[in-house]
């Protein structure tokens, strides 16, 4: 199949990109991308003129007036201004929320390998003064981070092993995951590239470095499947982006791209009209949304999801086990049938890596068994994720699921259904013709 006919519309080049890669690092002369006249309003659409991507949500309204009474609601709907105002020293965060002193010791003696970075916009939904409400714990520093436990290793999934080129981690024999950045707009305290993600003063990756990563791409016909991964790809933007998807597309083998991102929680202004618009044009694209618990899942982030999806890309969710977050049955189904609701697909549940300082956040295996029996068919099989360690040393995801084929009893198997009733289900093998003869 030509690359040409997955278009739903046929799509002029981008021009070209040069210098450093990343929002900080880029002027507005640096990357101009063909623009139909038909798409102009999407992107230029004003606020003033009736056109506002965002409703605004009382919780959000009191926290801006609170903690920035100058800044207008179309100035916090703006990704950009949430980006740029990204909360990153304790002096701004302990104005927002009473610290404790763990939390006050980790950040003024920060030795971790994760940068502080959350948004005015997730600041917002750290409410109150209590140090352990879930996702407070996923954000904030906490002294334990500074504590490196036995088997915990900078790169525990052995990416740096299965990285032929800078960027391009290929492990499986169809696909490769492209590393596209190392920005996040918010940082997750148990992220596991914490060994690059923030780094180098947070600039992003070189197009040099893009660039020898999609020839190694196209030099190689097996890779069908490409996932834009980091950092967080939504930290580029759309202009940086479409110039990746439309240089991945234009390689015949590549059927299918997919971008990781956790923009759609963290920094929900940024899924505008104008990068859905964009998007679509990229089809077959999916979107994996990292989302840990059910107080995301606001009325910001449900709209960016469904935005999402109304542009006809399939969202799939991935989850964290984290201990004291979201390690109890009622938590995750809570989580994962929000997520319907809002048409995102739970897809992964991990196991928390063992990055440094992350033991403080690791459950027993035993316990994400647990809940996902919690979850089989006690809600629609859509509800359950797919519960994976991905293997230290590169082994890849496995997925574990607890144990309901209890054995074989002659021809039977032996099962045992959600309630813990064993049931018999015949297994007779087909006879072979030296069998019947």
């Amino acid at each position: 199949m030509e690359s040409e006919s997955l278009f739903n519309e046929e799509v002029e080049p981008p021009g070209s990109l040069t210098g450093i890669i990343g929002p900080e690092h880029q002027t507005p002369n640096s990357f101009r991308p063909y623009k139909k006249p038909s798409h102009t309003s999407l992107y230029l659409a004003k606020p003033d003129r009736g056109v506002f991507p965002f409703k605004d949500s009382p919780r959000a309204k009191a926290f801006r007036k609170r903690f920035f009474p100058d800044i207008s609601r179309i100035e916090w709907y703006d990704w950009h201004w949430q980006f740029r105002n990204r909360i990153r020293d304790v002096d701004i965060l302990s104005q927002m929320i009473e610290l404790s002193e763990n939390e006050h010791n980790a950040l003024v003696y920060h030795s971790g390998k994760i940068p502080l970075s959350i948004t005015p916009y997730y600041a917002s939904l750290l409410t109150g003064n209590d140090c352990s409400r879930p996702l407070r714990r996923t954000v904030v520093p906490v002294v334990d981070e500074c504590f490196r436990m036995e088997n915990e290793e900078d790169d525990p999934l052995g990416e740096e092993h299965d990285s032929p080129v800078p960027g391009i981690v290929h492990r499986y024999p169809d696909r490769v995951l492209f590393l596209v950045t190392g920005l996040c707009s918010t940082y997750c305290r148990y992220c596991t590239r914490s060994r690059m993600v923030g780094r180098d003063g947070e600039q992003g990756f070189s197009s040099d470095q893009w660039e020898q990563a999609l020839e190694y791409i196209s030099d190689r016909p097996e890779i069908r499947d490409v996932l834009l991964s980091g950092g967080d790809p939504l930290t580029l933007s759309d202009e940086q982006l479409e110039w990746l998807l439309f240089r991945l597309r234009k390689i015949p083998h590549v059927e299918l791209l997919r971008i990781g991102t956790k923009a759609p929680v963290v920094m929900p202004q940024r899924i505008t009209p104008a990068l859905t618009h964009m998007l679509k044009r990229y089809h077959p694209l999916w979107m994996s949304i990292h989302v840990t618990h059910p107080d995301e899942l606001t009325p910001e982030m449900s709209q960016a999801c469904m935005r999402l999806a109304d542009a006809g890309i399939p969202l799939g969710s991935q989850t964290v086990l984290l201990t004291g977050i979201n390690d109890d049955v009622e938590t995750m189904k809570q989580l994962m049938q929000g997520l319907l609701r809002i048409r995102v697909k739970p897809y992964y549940l991990y196991q928390c890596d063992p990055i440094p300082g992350s033991s403080h956040f690791r459950t027993s295996v035993s316990k994400g068994l647990e809940i996902i029996q919690g979850l089989r068919g006690y809600t629609t099989g859509y509800a359950v994720p797919t519960y994976v360690i991905d293997a230290p040393g590169g082994g890849g995801k496995i997925p574990l699921l607890p144990e309901y084929l209890v054995g074989r009893d002659g021809d039977d198997l032996v099962l045992r259904n959600y309630e813990g009733q064993i049931y018999r289900y015949p297994d007779r093998e087909t006879p072979t013709n030296s069998d019947v003869h």
